[in-house]
């Protein structure tokens, strides 16, 4: 079974949820910005993927001024959960993204 936790407009995520049900993998799928992470989550995502958990290649970061950048990693989130690198997928071990890499590792 795979959690993954992104959004429902994001390309990225539905080739990922789509892969996994193709494979035959249970999904359970997580859209942030219907159903925010509490802070305690996005703590355990921030401690296993850091700074990079932010993605700062977004519209939403671009958006941002740079007062609302200074701010910490976890506060960005729970303010702007479209912030959120995605996917992040949870089973045996938390990834980040879809790369070949992680499909490997998810898909077999």
């Amino acid at each position: 079974m795979l959690t993954l936790y992104g959004l429902k407009t994001c390309d990225t995520c539905r080739k990922a949820r789509q892969a996994a049900e193709k494979a035959g993998k249970t999904v359970t799928f997580i859209d942030v910005r219907d159903t925010p992470l509490t802070a305690d989550q996005l703590d355990h995502f921030l401690s296993v993927f850091g700074d990079a958990l932010v993605n700062k290649k977004s519209t939403t970061w671009r958006n941002l001024s740079e007062e609302d950048r200074a701010q910490s990693p976890l506060n960005l989130l729970i303010s702007h959960p479209t912030l959120m690198k995605r996917p992040v997928i949870k089973a045996a071990t938390l990834t980040l993204g879809w790369s070949p890499e992680i499909q490997k590792q998810h898909l077999g």
